[in-house]
């Protein structure tokens, strides 16, 4: 299969269309156009994200297989389990939703990541997100520890379809914590499913899988016509989602 070149005037291509996994960029579908919000609009409703380095074009993928993580499969260890409680437990703690959602996307950006010499979310990426933050359509969930924002992701929400993007942490688990209520939130609001896009070993931990292109399209048609999440506050009860509840300050259940 040949890549396809986009402009600002052309749509994206059919995702079966895609580089096979015989090439060297399996899932790579096309190049070329600018990151507006319109593009991103058009993008995810079709499970198509934008995915490239400083100096290139953009480029837009949909692999085959695709990882994707249904919330009703999340994996807590016990020791996540520990820390969640210790930290629902604890008055200085807490998870907000876009309060600082540029300081959390620049420092997914920003955070250093073990085997990573750079980062894929570059000047361009940030902005054309934290556009399509202000229209509504990404979110940040951020984990707060004595007031200092601690760790925390950005993900994009369209009907009852949630789609994950980057994840920071400048304490231990932090970042963990801020995935756990995203998945509580998820099941709170009758979101079944969070695309991870490409498969790693640390979301497989937590019970993600890759599932063929087919099949994740096939839910997203589903979850796109639901109603749109109205509502992006955490609340604490929501920590019962995950067979968490509220311990009394200072007392960490076991």
């Amino acid at each position: 299969m040949q890549l396809h070149w986009i402009d600002d005037q052309t749509h994206l291509p059919p995702t079966s269309l895609a580089l096979g996994g015989d090439s060297d960029a399996p899932g790579l579908l096309a190049a070329g156009g600018r990151l507006t919000v319109e593009r991103l609009e058009e993008a995810y409703h079709h499970g198509i994200f934008p995915w490239f380095s400083s100096g290139q074009p953009v480029l837009w993928w949909s692999p085959d297989p695709r990882m994707v993580l249904p919330v009703a499969n999340f994996k807590i260890s016990r020791s996540l389990r520990k820390t969640l409680r210790r930290f629902i437990a604890d008055p200085a703690c807490e998870v907000r939703m876009d309060t600082a959602f540029e300081r959390v996307i620049e420092a997914c950006a920003t955070t250093p990541r073990d085997g990573q010499g750079g980062t894929w979310i570059v000047p361009t990426m940030v902005r054309a997100y934290t556009a399509w933050h202000r229209a509504g359509r990404v979110h940040s969930v951020e984990t707060w520890i004595d007031g200092r924002l601690a760790g925390g992701l950005y993900c994009v929400s369209i009907g009852r379809m949630v789609f994950g993007e980057s994840m920071f942490a400048h304490r231990t688990d932090a970042s963990k914590i801020a995935l756990s209520a995203l998945v509580a939130f998820c099941r709170a609001n009758g979101v079944e499913m969070i695309d991870c896009q490409q498969n790693t070993g640390h979301l497989a931990s937590f019970g993600a899988h890759e599932e063929p292109r087919a099949t994740f399209e096939h839910h997203l048609s589903r979850a796109l016509g639901g109603s749109p999440i109205k509502d992006w506050t955490y609340h604490p009860h929501q920590w019962v989602h995950l067979g968490l509840e509220t311990a009394a300050p200072g007392k960490i259940a076991e």
